[in-house]
């Protein structure tokens, strides 16, 4: 199962234009759960822009709402990337520390 999520983080992350946004998501994240608020705040993107990748992340399993889809409720990395959040480093490692485009 490693070599899928291997795969699909450097397809997510490394393989789009907007990975580098989405890596810096999924650091902010690793550090505390945030709502798409709070990230576009802390990362300076559109809001949309954050809801987006947010909702693209959600579909391939990488973060969760626990609290359901309440406004403002926050996100978190799911167990299945926490346990696995070595393997995301290593995809960033690949990546410029910029911010990227907004999408």
């Amino acid at each position: 199962m490693s070599a899928a999520l291997r795969q699909l983080l450097w397809f997510l992350i490394a393989g789009t234009r907007g990975g580098p946004n989405r890596a810096r998501i999924l650091e902010t994240l690793h550090g505390r759960p945030c709502n798409a608020n709070q990230l576009s705040e802390i990362l300076g993107l559109d809001y949309r822009t954050v809801r987006h990748h947010l909702g693209l992340l959600e579909r391939n399993g990488l973060v969760k709402q626990p609290a359901g889809k309440e406004y403002a409720a926050p996100y978190f990395l799911t167990a299945y990337l926490e346990a696995n959040y070595s393997m995301f480093e290593e995809v960033r490692r690949g990546l410029p520390r910029s911010g990227g485009s907004d999408r």
